[in-house]
């Protein structure tokens, strides 16, 4: 990461810009919030990889994003959305509309993913109130609609790739609680994950779906073991937050060896079933 330092546009919410520059810096990526909508395009050109997430939407935002995604798409560079706040009626509509741009990542919150799969209503505002291990059919749905990567994200981090008549998916447990406890934790994951996918196109891994659910299961086990060591020098939401981003810091100069150390780690496939490429093929009203 830090040998590429990838340029991360960020179209994200206000609450988390700066809390998630100052983790893209941490990670070894260079972060930069250009959310207008008369510059979006033209600095999509130059990123390495861009993040949407509609968490404090305004109008420009919209459109900045609607700009600058064909960008980034056509480019083949990796995009991630976050689709925060699915439920939420007209967010919903915009943000089911980026996501038919066939987002290279998809990283939400599990009743995020399930709504935007259209097998759910949405959490309680931002927040989750479904189970990881309940929307993961939800999740291979929503990857073979999009011919993407859904990282489901909760105390268990799932990662879903589909290929061919499997769905392959990744666990990562670890991390600690106090990471809810901090603004911002899950909105800077979706830059980390494009930042680990910018980097590694730019270190001459081939681009596709193998690539991006590496990158997404990098980044997730990045920020697991960054707050598990967190953790360990002080669990208070103020004092945890410096100390994630100072363990962010740490591991982006360890081997892959002493983060996995730090995490549990988990493969498992699954069959793709009928069932789930007639529900991908049909798309589907989300339930606001």
């Amino acid at each position: 990461m830090k040998q590429h330092q990838p340029l991360i546009q960020f179209i994200t919410n206000t609450v988390v810009q700066q809390f998630s520059a100052n983790v893209a810096l941490a990670l070894g990526a260079s972060p930069a919030m250009v959310d207008h909508d008369l510059d979006a395009a033209d600095f999509a050109r130059v990123a390495s990889g861009l993040v949407v997430n509609f968490g404090t939407p305004s109008q420009r935002q919209y459109d900045a994003a609607a700009a600058a995604v064909p960008v980034a798409a056509a480019a083949g560079k990796p995009w991630v959305l976050d689709p925060v706040g699915m439920g939420i009626p007209y967010r919903t509509g915009q943000i089911t509309r980026t996501a038919a741009a066939g987002p290279s990542v998809v990283r939400g919150n599990a009743s995020e993913i399930a709504a935007l799969a259209g097998q759910g209503s949405g959490g309680r505002g931002v927040e989750s109130t479904d189970e990881v291990d309940a929307v993961i059919d939800a999740a291979i749905v929503l990857a073979l609609r999009t011919g993407g990567v859904v990282a489901i994200s909760g105390a268990k981090d799932v990662v879903v790739r589909v290929e061919g008549e499997e769905a392959r998916l990744t666990s990562i447990t670890g991390g600690h609680p106090s990471m809810p406890l901090v603004i911002g934790t899950g909105c800077a994951l979706g830059g980390a994950v494009a930042a680990y996918a910018a980097a590694a196109l730019a270190g001459g891994e081939e681009p596709g779906p193998a690539t991006l659910a590496r990158s997404a299961a990098g980044a997730h086990a990045h920020f697991a073991a960054a707050g598990a060591l967190a953790g360990r020098v002080d669990a208070r939401p103020g004092s945890f937050a410096v100390a994630f981003l100072d363990a962010l810091w740490e591991l982006s100069d360890a081997d892959a060896a002493r983060i996995v150390s730090l995490v549990d780690l988990a493969e498992e496939t699954r069959p793709v079933t009928g069932e789930a490429r007639a529900a991908a093929a049909a798309g589907g009203e989300v339930r606001a």
